[in-house]
């Protein structure tokens, strides 16, 4: 009598298929990139004006419903005021977003530009650029170069 292939064979293919790779045959794989760290003298990005918006509508529903300790449930209702609103509404909050994002983009550009020129350091040459304004000057020269470029910064 020939039998065809027994159950008892199967669960062992899909067990060499399930099994763990270790050692040499894991070392093939691609590492997980990190993130890279976040530097903290790097400005915050401006917020929308729904945020802008949300500030003061968090305040004012605070006001009506002080009993209410939920998060989410304020979000929905700013959700859905914001959306209720006209554009003519929407427009005060889109122009302080928009004061607040050329803000940023000062900032930013000031932020990159010391990012390039001094590295890691930048933070550390400011500090010391400012010690050096407020103690008693030797040297003139060095005081007017300091002052046009102050200037030349505003």
């Amino acid at each position: 009598m020939k039998r065809g292939k027994s159950k008892a064979d199967a669960p062992k293919k899909a067990d060499s298929k399930l099994s763990v790779k270790k050692g040499p045959e894991r070392a093939s794989k691609k590492p997980r990139k990190s993130k890279a760290d976040k530097d903290p003298n790097k400005p915050k990005r401006p917020p929308s004006a729904f945020f802008v918006f949300m500030e003061e509508f968090r305040k004012s529903f605070k006001e009506k419903n002080p009993n209410n300790k939920s998060v989410s449930v304020v979000g929905k209702a700013g959700g859905d005021k914001w959306k209720s609103l006209s554009e003519a509404e929407k427009a005060p909050y889109v122009a302080k977003a928009a004061k607040f994002k050329t803000e940023y983009t000062k900032k930013i550009a000031a932020y990159n530009k010391n990012q390039s020129g001094g590295g890691s350091h930048a933070a550390g040459d400011e500090d010391e650029s400012d010690k050096s304004k407020s103690e008693v000057n030797d040297d003139e020269d060095d005081e007017e170069g300091t002052e046009e470029e102050e200037e030349d910064d505003e």
